[in-house]
C-alpha cells in the first residue's frame, strides 16, 4: 500500500514538476528574431521627429513641465506612483552608459514592442509597449534614429519600488500572455476611408491613448468591450475621461472641434485643456493637419459605449 502511495507522489510531483517548466517556458520574455530588425535602411529623421511627439516620449522621460529642447533631454526619473508600487522612468537619452546610446536597433526595437529589455528581461508595462507593439519596423527605425540625435544625460534613475509579488519579472511573462496583443483593438468596416486607418494606427499604437482612457483590471489589463471608455487616473487624482463618440465629454464634438482641440488646446466651449492632458496636447500640436484630422474621424469611428 505505502508503495502506491509513494508512486502517487512521485506522480503527483511530476506533473507539477511539467506543470511549471511549460508555465515558465510559455512566459520567458518573447524578442522578435534578429531578421525582423534587418535592412531597414537609413532612418527619415523628420518621420522619426513626428513619431517622437506622437508617442509622447517627453512627457515621461524628460523633466516635469519641460518645453522646447528642454523636452528633448529625455533624462528620465519621473516617479509613477501606481496601486502595484512606483515606477521610476528610465533615462533614454543618447548617453551610452545612463541612457540607449550603446543599444542597438533590435534592443530598441524588442522593447517597444515586445517588451523585452536590453539585457533581455521582461520590462513593466507601465511602459506603454502594450500600444507601441503595433508599430511597423520601418517607424522603429525612424524614431530610434531620431532619438539618437537628442542629447545625451548621465543621469540615473532610481530602480522601481514594487511591492511582492510585483517586483518579479518573471511575472510579467504572465501578464504578457494573457494581454499583450499587437492585433487592433477595435475591427473597423471593410470601407474605413484611408483617414480612418491612420487614426488607428495613430491612437491603438504610437499615441497610445487607451493606456490611460481605457479603465483596467486588477491585474492592470484593459477591461473587455470598454475601449476608451475612461476611468481612474492610473497616477491617482480625478478621472480619465471617457472619449467615445457617444461619451458626454466630447461625443458632441465635430471631427473639426477635435482637431483643433489637439491642435491649439481650446475645447469647443473655449475652455482649455487641462490636467495630464496639457502635455499630451502640447506634443499631439506637432503633427501635421492630417494626422490630427485622422486622429479625430478614428475617434468618432470607435463604436459608442
Amino acid at each position: 500500500m505505502a508503495s502506491i502511495w509513494v508512486k502517487l507522489c512521485v506522480a503527483g510531483v511530476a506533473v507539477v514538476a511539467a506543470g511549471a517548466a511549460v508555465a515558465y517556458a510559455v512566459t520567458l520574455p518573447d524578442p522578435h528574431p534578429a531578421g525582423y530588425w534587418a535592412d531597414l535602411g537609413t532612418p527619415d529623421l523628420a518621420h522619426g521627429e513626428t513619431l517622437f511627439w506622437a508617442g509622447g516620449c517627453a512627457s515621461c522621460h524628460a523633466a516635469k513641465g519641460a518645453e522646447g529642447d528642454a523636452a528633448k533631454l529625455l533624462s528620465g526619473g519621473r516617479a509613477l506612483p501606481t496601486a502595484f508600487g512606483t515606477f521610476n522612468v528610465p533615462n533614454i537619452s543618447s548617453d551610452p552608459e545612463a541612457g540607449i546610446g550603446g543599444w542597438t536597433l533590435a534592443q530598441f526595437g524588442n522593447a517597444m514592442t515586445r517588451g523585452v529589455g536590453a539585457n533581455g528581461e521582461h520590462l513593466y508595462p507601465s511602459f506603454p509597449y502594450g500600444s507601441y507593439s503595433r508599430m511597423t519596423a520601418g517607424d522603429i527605425n525612424d524614431l530610434f534614429g531620431y532619438l539618437k540625435t537628442l542629447p545625451a544625460s548621465p543621469n540615473v534613475a532610481p530602480p522601481h519600488a514594487l511591492s511582492f509579488p510585483f517586483n518579479m519579472r518573471m511575472a510579467v511573462g504572465g501578464w504578457k500572455l494573457l494581454y499583450l496583443d499587437d492585433q487592433p483593438r477595435i475591427a473597423l468596416p471593410a470601407d474605413a476611408s484611408d483617414a480612418v486607418k491612420r487614426g488607428q494606427y495613430l491612437v491603438e499604437g504610437p499615441g497610445h491613448c487607451g493606456e490611460c482612457h481605457t479603465p483596467r483590471n486588477a491585474l492592470g489589463g484593459f477591461e473587455s468591450g470598454q475601449w476608451l471608455a475612461g476611468g481612474p487616473n492610473p497616477e491617482g487624482e480625478g478621472r480619465i475621461p471617457d472619449i467615445t463618440p457617444g461619451s458626454q465629454s466630447i461625443g458632441s464634438w465635430s471631427e473639426a472641434d477635435i482637431v483643433n482641440y489637439l491642435e491649439t488646446g481650446f475645447t469647443p466651449d473655449f475652455d482649455s485643456v487641462g490636467g495630464s492632458m496639457v502635455e499630451v496636447q502640447r506634443n499631439l500640436a506637432h503633427l501635421t493637419k492630417s494626422d490630427l484630422e485622422a486622429i479625430a474621424a478614428y475617434l468618432k469611428a470607435v463604436p459608442s459605449l
